[in-house]
C-alpha cells in the first residue's frame, strides 16, 4: 500500500471536524490494541517512562479510547514519587469513558485516597468492590488490600486512644 501524504492544514481540519488521529493515519484498531499490549508491558517491567510514551501517544491518537488514559494513570501513581495530579487527570477520562471498569476505579479512588479525598475515595473504591463482587480483579484486590490496611491502622489507633483516656482518668 502506498504511502499517502496530507498538509499540515489538511490534518488539522480533519481533527478540528473530530476526526480521529488514529483514523487519520490509518491505524487499525488490532493495530492501536498492540500498541497498548507495548505500553501494558512495559509498565510490568518498570519501564514507566516508555510506557508513559507509549499510553499518552495512545490518548492523542484517539481521545475516546479509555485505554491510554487508564495507563497514563496507572504509571503515574506508579512513579517514585507518584505524579498524583497528572495520575488523577487521566484516571478521571478513562472512567468518564469506561465507568464499568474496576481497575480503573480502584487506581483513581486510591490517587484520592493519598490526596486525602476521603469521601471522593470511598465512592470510587466502593464503585470498584461493587464491579468485582467475585474478587478477582488483582487491581480491585489491591485496594480491598489498602481499605483493610488502613481499617486496622484507624482501630488500633482507637484502642490506643482508649486505653490513654483510661490511664489518664
Amino acid at each position: 500500500m502506498a504511502q499517502q501524504t496530507i498538509s499540515h492544514e489538511e490534518l488539522l481540519k480533519r481533527m478540528a471536524s473530530g476526526e480521529k488521529l488514529k483514523d487519520i493515519a490509518g491505524i487499525t484498531d488490532t493495530q492501536f490494541k498492540a500498541l497498548a499490549v507495548i505500553g501494558y508491558n512495559q509498565y510490568q517491567q518498570g519501564r514507566l517512562k516508555d510506557a508513559e510514551t507509549m499510553f499518552l501517544g495512545l490518548t492523542a491518537l484517539d481521545k475516546t479510547n479509555y485505554i491510554g488514559f487508564a495507563g497514563a494513570g496507572a504509571v503515574a501513581l506508579a512513579k517514585k514519587p507518584a505524579d498524583l495530579n497528572a495520575a488523577y487527570t487521566n484516571l478521571s477520562k478513562a472512567a468518564e469513558l469506561r465507568p464499568e471498569d474496576g481497575d480503573i476505579q480502584a487506581n483513581l479512588g486510591e490517587v484520592l485516597l493519598r490526596q486525602g479525598k476521603l469521601k471522593e475515595a470511598t465512592a470510587h473504591l466502593e464503585k470498584a468492590f461493587q464491579l468485582d463482587p467475585g474478587r478477582k480483579d488483582p487491581g480491585v484486590n489491591r485496594a480491598r488490600a489498602i481499605v483493610t490496611g488502613l481499617d486496622a491502622i484507624v482501630k488500633e489507633a482507637q484502642k490506643r486512644k482508649e486505653a490513654e483516656m483510661v490511664k489518664a482518668s
